[in-house]
């Protein structure tokens, strides 16, 4: 047989806030390339549609009502994914929301908290469960795995009156350093990926305000938004054989705008 690393048959995803958006766009690269996936999201109907969608490249999916923000609902939630689907080998915690205040100043306590609860807390409720998992899996003889966080280009560049979102996503970058760092010895690899402006839901607004698209779009060298779908490739790399050695990073997928 060739040399085939991309190749995910046998492998299984899971993706938080896996219905639409990035997460939407990573889980339908890793069917096609293969796993077995599985999603959570709070919209039902978005939820349904991405099952059949995913459903239709011929896998085995899962998708399930998951509150993301929610510690108990995550537990219970991964354990009846790894009693399913029998295992998991790439766990991507993409599951986020926006904040915008007046100012910095003005922003309200209940706002930062609420934006935690779901940008940091429940990726460390979500990594920290797949951990567990890998970790009991290697030790009984089957070592190996691959966990993702979604960032944000809001974590290494300033975000005025947007404090709360850019801080939940520069918190994501040594927890993944010492996720990668403390789980190497079971085979487990860590990364971060920061998106820059890209086409979702939460960015509904900006995208119909031409001011916006003609001052922060328009100095994207690529001159362009990102679509869900650009966040494909480097899910299935990440949870390829392909990048085998390849932990600890953060990588940005912004088509430029950072270094421009």
């Amino acid at each position: 047989m060739g040399y085939s690393p991309f190749d995910l048959t046998g492998k299984v995803a899971l993706i938080t806030g896996g219905n639409g958006g990035i997460g939407f766009g990573m889980a339908e690269a890793l069917a096609q390339a293969g796993a077995d996936v599985v999603i959570w999201g709070t919209n039902p109907d978005k939820l349904e549609a991405a099952r059949n969608k995913l459903e239709a490249t011929g896998r085995h999916v899962r998708a399930e009502a998951v509150d993301a923000a929610d510690e108990a609902a995550i537990e219970a939630a991964m354990d009846a994914a790894i009693a399913e689907m029998g295992r998991l080998d790439f766990v991507a915690a993409n599951a986020g929301r926006g904040s915008r205040s007046p100012s910095f100043h003005e922003t309200d306590t209940a706002i930062w908290h609420h934006v935690m609860a779901l940008n940091l807390d429940g990726v460390f409720w979500t990594l920290r469960a797949a951990c567990r998992h890998m970790a009991a899996r290697a030790e009984a003889g089957d070592p190996g795995g691959s966990l993702l966080a979604i960032s944000s280009t809001s974590a290494i560049h300033g975000a005025p009156a947007n404090q709360a979102y850019a801080a939940s996503k520069g918190a994501l970058l040594p927890l993944v350093k010492g996720i990668a760092v403390e789980y190497a010895r079971h085979g487990v690899r860590a990364n971060a990926v920061l998106p820059g402006w890209t086409r979702s839901d939460m960015t509904a607004g900006l995208q119909a305000w031409d001011t916006f698209n003609k001052k922060a779009i328009g100095r994207v060298p690529m001159r362009r938004w990102g679509e869900p779908e650009d966040f494909g490739g480097i899910a299935v790399y990440l949870a390829s054989d392909a990048s085998r050695f390849h932990t600890g990073d953060a990588m940005v997928i912004d088509g430029g705008y950072t270094v421009y």
